[in-house]
């Protein structure tokens, strides 16, 4: 299998292929509209309350940034841009707040699987490019899932998640095992992700790398508005 595509430099932002990737995978994940390529990065019409529109941009450009955030932007617009939050919180205008820090990551397919844990089943779907795993409890409840989205050589890790009683028992893993193994077997090499702080360590520890830091915003101006008077 080969390797996943290595960033020397982190503070360089992504690799033009692995961003792409993961913005194409991530929109067949949520079935929204196409990404749209725009100077810089993508332009991806979201399109639901609170989250209308989503830029990324694969690496931080001062010029290009500044120039997206000159046009009128709507409440709901979101920015994920591949560099860290002080480099990015430096130039962003009033009305935009920065979010928790969010890590782009990347790990090489392998066909490896884990054991179910007792008392669990494991369920792995595939309809056209996205595969779904879930685990289900002996009352036939969700207690974790995960999806990928394949796209080319690629395959986008999107929504793993254990529920909150079931934590602390592997479930992570597993999803995250059934995913990759499933991914491989289809022709995926390279597995791409984005990881919030709490999720980074699950992650590192099934090899997955740090690719490169990813910087959250949105543009909701009633969250910086001064109190009435």
């Amino acid at each position: 299998m080969l390797d996943a595509p290595v960033n020397t430099n982190e503070d360089d932002g992504a690799l033009p292929e692995v961003a792409e990737a993961w913005v194409q995978g991530w929109t067949l994940s949520r079935a929204t509209a196409p990404p749209v390529a725009v100077p810089g990065g993508y332009r991806v019409d979201v399109g639901l309350p609170g989250h209308l529109i989503r830029y990324v941009l694969p690496r931080f450009d001062p010029a290009v940034l500044r120039c997206l955030m000159g046009e009128p932007a709507a409440p709901g617009t979101w920015l994920k841009v591949c560099a860290r939050p002080e480099t990015v919180a430096a130039v962003l205008p009033t009305g935009w707040t920065v979010k928790d820090p969010e890590y782009m990551m990347t790990a090489s397919l392998r066909f490896t699987e884990f054991p179910t844990p007792s008392g669990y089943r494991l369920q792995v779907t595939t309809q056209g490019a996205i595969t779904d795993a879930e685990v289900l409890d002996t009352d036939e409840q969700v207690a974790a899932r995960g999806r990928i989205a394949r796209t080319g050589s690629f395959a986008v890790i999107d929504q793993v998640e254990t529920s909150p009683s079931h934590r602390r028992r592997g479930l992570g893993r597993l999803v995250m095992g059934a995913l990759g193994h499933r991914a491989a077997t289809q022709g995926a090499r390279t597995g791409v992700l984005v990881a919030t702080r709490d999720g980074r360590g699950l992650y590192q520890s099934l090899d997955w790398t740090l690719h490169a830091p990813v910087t959250a915003a949105v543009f909701r101006p009633e969250e910086v508005a001064p109190p009435a008077r």
